[in-house]
């Protein structure tokens, strides 16, 4: 399976980095790096969703980003050699491509189409962060779950993806009785079937009229910068 990102650059930029490339797998639940690190490779998910958390005083966190085989992982820390905003989790098991920093940070000094790519995919990314703001502070929790899980089963390789209601809790910073309830709202209405530790989608149509305006909003964008998007619309 391809990186969206890397497959949507010139042969030329390919080459560039591929030689490059060393393959990791990680476990669902792993933390990749943390807030403050210095991370030394950019990530290119391959398989699985790997969410950026936001760290709180409280040792808190809410997710404010997630990224499939659309997009990479480490770059705003990486090749400004500046440290981690945030805390990357996977959220199942996956694979990714590796590239050191150095190397990522030569190609991208060469080539100003790998330049420009980047900065559209770190505007997208940033997007998502500030949507991701506003949807968590301004709608309910029963649209918020239908977004959040949206955008997890575009990222994800079928319907049904391994996720505990303690998973989603911490990813929408809520307690997990109260996912229990919200989730058991949007099943009776099947648009979703729930497992232990599972969850399925079983009508995604009908989950996106559940969903708050700002999974459509973020679908825009990715369509605007000519980002790949990692399920077709």
């Amino acid at each position: 399976m391809d990186n969206l990102w890397i497959a949507s650059l010139e042969p030329a930029d390919r080459k560039r980095i591929e030689p490059h490339l060393h393959e990791k797998t990680f476990d669902q639940g792993q933390m990749l790096y943390d807030a403050g690190e210095a991370v030394d490779e950019v990530w290119f998910p391959l398989k699985g969703v790997v969410s950026l958390m936001t760290m709180l005083p409280d040792d808190k966190m809410i997710e404010t980003a997630a990224i499939g085989r659309e997009g990479l992982i480490g770059v705003t820390c990486g090749p400004m050699n500046a440290r981690a905003f945030s805390r990357a989790i996977s959220q199942s098991d996956g694979v990714a491509a590796c590239l050191p920093n150095d190397v990522f940070s030569e190609a991208l000094e060469k080539s100003e189409a790998m330049r420009t790519s980047l900065a559209k995919f770190t505007e997208g990314l940033f997007a998502q962060v500030q949507q991701t703001a506003a949807c968590n502070a301004q709608h309910r929790l029963d649209e918020r779950l239908a977004r959040w899980l949206l955008t997890i089963h575009d990222r994800s390789d079928g319907d049904r993806f391994e996720l505990t209601q303690s998973d989603i809790a911490g990813m929408l910073g809520v307690r997990r009785a109260t996912v229990s309830e919200v989730g058991a709202l949007l099943e009776g209405k099947h648009l979703i079937k729930r497992g232990r530790g599972w969850v399925e989608v079983t009508d995604r149509e009908a989950l996106e009229q559940a969903s708050c305006g700002c999974y459509g909003i973020m679908r825009g964008v990715m369509k605007d910068l000519g980002l790949p998007r990692p399920r077709a619309a």
